[in-house]
């Protein structure tokens, strides 16, 4: 389930990634820290922040945004080595962001769909927090319980 994540937590991932995230990211993420979003027919999972404010916190945010990126920098052929992967769909394809253009260190508002076999790149979204977030993961009931 999303939950709040500390502002701090968020900046240690900008200092991992080399980056800034946008307002609309950072918003949404302080808020809900993870989650699903719908684009298209797609449902994608999105990656949280690092939390290492106790252990339960920590686990469940071990999929964080700036190891998912490190990942498939590292991992997969053809994947963006400037872009920074902030959801998957369970298939193998991202949601990512990318830099701006005139300074590389900031994160476009935009949010781009990377397809893993062909690579190509489509703009979904011009802000992050434009996505359609759906209210709880799919197959959890409203408390959570996994049904």
């Amino acid at each position: 389930m999303p939950f709040p994540v500390d502002v701090k937590f968020i900046r240690a991932a900008e200092a991992k990634l080399g980056v800034r995230f946008p307002a609309g990211f950072v918003g949404k993420m302080t808020r809900l820290n993870g989650g699903e979003a719908k684009v298209a027919r797609d449902v994608f999972e999105l990656h949280p922040i690092f939390d290492s404010s106790d252990r339960k916190r920590a686990a469940r945010t071990c999929n964080d945004v700036s190891r998912e990126t490190a990942y498939m920098r590292r991992e997969w052929p053809g994947f963006p080595q400037d872009a920074v992967v902030v959801a998957q769909n369970g298939s193998g394809d991202r949601l990512v962001m990318f830099p701006e253009p005139t300074d590389p260190t900031v994160l476009q508002r935009s949010v781009f769909y990377w397809d893993h076999e062909t690579g190509n790149i489509a703009q979904v979204a011009d802000d992050f927090a434009e996505l359609r977030f759906l209210s709880a993961p799919t197959g959890y009931g409203m408390k959570g319980e996994h049904t």
